[in-house]
């Protein structure tokens, strides 16, 4: 990335352009872009094309965390933070796979409850899937398996290595996060626009270096056991599952 588009908490300017960001994207999810994602992230028909990939797209993510988690076992004497949970993507289908308990959040209020009116839909207890309202700065807690997907697309490169290590704090054993990878192709995409279209993405989107995440989660004990690479048109997301050792 370059330096502009470093956040430095160090620097008390650049740690007040970081808070305004912040609730920049919360006022988006809790008001218009609730309303979009939600639907993107249900069975609605009422998207377009480019919602509609990014739908499949997240679900391939969603599908892949699902997979590896489940060839893991003894998920029911395991806790989870799905840290960012959006409206439940993941958490509701791995409470119905049997974890032992899942502490989620998301930095929109609104968001957050959408999730936990569908975990009530769903007959899941309160007891096994908990939903809250908070930014991943202010996540505490220790937890088997931490996991965070397509949440780093709102922060640079700095501040997302940043929260890997905040997040891999609170993780136990397993740490899987997901981000849009840099790459020269997708940094000409993005440049012109056709990354991140306007009428699905009006929030800043950012894409991130591999070898910076990886080094993050090194520093705190955790090394690469899997990877994968899900697209869709206008959807790119590179999955990493971590262990500590």
């Amino acid at each position: 990335m370059p330096p502009s588009d470093v956040l430095t908490p160090a620097d008390p300017s650049l740690s007040a352009e970081k808070a305004a960001e912040k609730q920049e994207v919360k006022g988006y999810f809790e008001t218009t872009g609730f309303d979009r994602w939600n639907r993107i992230y249900s069975d609605s028909p009422e998207v377009n094309r480019v919602q509609r990939n990014i739908r499949i797209g997240h679900q391939k993510t969603v599908d892949n965390v699902l997979a590896w988690l489940a060839e893991q076992g003894n998920l029911g004497g395991r806790s989870f933070c799905d840290a960012g949970c959006g409206v439940g993507s993941l958490s509701l289908p791995l409470a119905q796979l049997g974890a032992g308990s899942i502490a989620a959040s998301d930095l929109s209020e609104a968001m957050a409850a959408e999730a936990a009116r569908r975990a009530e839909a769903a007959g899941i207890s309160r007891e096994q899937l908990s939903f809250s309202a908070s930014d991943l700065e202010s996540l505490q807690g220790r937890y088997d398996t931490v996991i965070c997907l397509d949440v780093f697309i709102h922060y640079p490169q700095a501040a997302a290595e940043e929260m890997v290590r905040h997040l891999a704090g609170l993780a136990e054993t397993h740490l899987i996060v997901s981000f849009a990878p840099y790459t020269p192709l997708l940094a000409l995409l993005k440049g012109i626009g056709q990354l991140f279209p306007g009428p699905s993405k009006t929030t800043r989107a950012y894409t991130l270096r591999e070898k910076g995440i990886v080094a993050a989660a090194a520093a705190c004990g955790f090394k690469p056991v899997r990877r994968s690479l899900n697209k869709a048109p206008f959807y790119f997301s590179r999955l990493i599952a971590f262990e500590r050792g």
